[in-house]
């Protein structure tokens, strides 16, 4: 199978947030899909091993904020490339605001947020999919949505090219580079915490 071609499903990007007490959190996401309108629904799929996934099934509550095309790969690196397990996402970040259900909402690169009570959860293997009834909504700016494939063509840096004798990997999430002669199968991107799949040879 070939799994670029899942690069071609037509998808967004977005930073959802959760809480637990005073401790906030957020990652970055590409699922979020509208269910319903009345009452208004939404599907979102997170991965079990972030830790906003846990704040999510204490709680029952998260935010999402729609990115946009004016966002900065600081961006991902803040809420893409670290975990809120050791990690306060929001320290030193001034782009936010904390919504009526006391969850922060990015408010830097984004163009839109909702605030969502889960109704239901399914277990999918790797990941959860919670299924939420929208409690808020607002427009943020009238920036274009940033769809994944804009984020690899327009915000993602690209890997530096440089001389080396081995051979190098590159992640297609993060742009880390990994040299050695062949990437062990078992490998997990250190940035991104994705696996050799997401690795191509340059």
């Amino acid at each position: 199978m070939n799994n670029k071609a899942l690069y071609n499903i037509a998808c967004g990007l977005f930073v959802l947030t959760s809480a637990d007490g005073s401790k906030q959190n957020g990652c970055i996401i590409n699922t979020v899909m509208q269910v319903t309108s009345t009452p208004v629904k939404i599907s979102i799929t997170v991965n079990k091993d972030n830790f906003t996934a846990d704040m999510i099934l204490k709680s029952g509550r998260f935010n999402v904020s729609c990115i946009d095309e004016s966002a900065k790969f600081d961006l991902f690196e803040r809420f893409g490339f670290a975990s809120g397990r050791d990690t306060d996402k929001f320290s030193g970040f001034a782009g936010y605001k904390t919504a009526p259900n006391g969850i922060n909402y990015v408010t830097e690169g984004t163009n839109a947020f909702f605030s969502a009570k889960v109704v239901d959860t399914v277990d999918v293997g790797t990941h959860y999919v919670f299924i939420a009834e929208v409690e808020d909504a607002e427009v943020l700016s009238d920036n274009p949505s940033a769809t994944y494939s804009y984020y690899h063509k327009n915000i993602k840096p690209k890997p530096e090219v440089k001389k080396s004798e081995k051979t190098r990997w590159v992640c297609k999430i993060c742009g880390y580079v990994y040299e050695g002669d062949e990437l062990p199968e078992d490998f997990v991107c250190p940035l991104c915490k994705h696996p050799a799949s997401d690795f191509e040879k340059v």
